[in-house]
């Protein structure tokens, strides 16, 4: 299984420069549709519900202080995502990947994983929060994606 910093690193290897912010949402979008599609978790690293959106705690850490991330700012290793790994990141990065990170953070604002994690944190809207997004609820969201859409992101 691959981890979220090596899911990060591929995504910036396919796509290029990026806000930190933007890769955040992408690597959440990738969790929750290959959740969906797969029957199981990309990675086993959580999101948690912070204002600007879900982010995993573990990714921050290793591009914090940086705005605009490139390929090869992040260590991981794209090479152990198996094929299945990557066709659901690919399918997210075609149909989310041209989105800005505004639009993203936005996105995830109006669904109810994170609403519901900050709902059970009792924070308002800009508040502080690091209440984890339950994979329940997020494969519950996608889940119900998936079956409105097919398999498109």
């Amino acid at each position: 299984m691959a981890h979220v910093n090596d899911v990060a690193a591929y995504i910036l290897a396919r796509i290029g420069p990026m806000t930190a912010m933007k890769l955040q949402k992408l690597c959440y979008y990738a969790y929750g549709y290959h959740l969906a599609w797969e029957g199981r978790r990309l990675f086993p690293e959580r999101f948690e519900a912070w204002a600007n959106g879900p982010v995993s705690p573990d990714l921050y850490a290793r591009h914090r202080d940086r705005f605009e991330l490139d390929d090869g700012q992040i260590t991981g290793d794209p090479d152990v995502l198996d094929d299945g790994e990557r066709e659901s990141v690919d399918i997210v990065l075609s149909n989310l990947g041209g989105l800005s990170a505004h639009d993203l953070s936005t996105m995830t604002h109006q669904e109810p994983p994170w609403i519901n994690a900050r709902t059970r944190a009792r924070v308002g809207p800009l508040d502080r929060c690091d209440e984890t997004i339950d994979d329940e609820e997020i494969y519950t969201f996608f889940d119900a994606l998936v079956a409105a859409d097919g398999r498109q992101a």
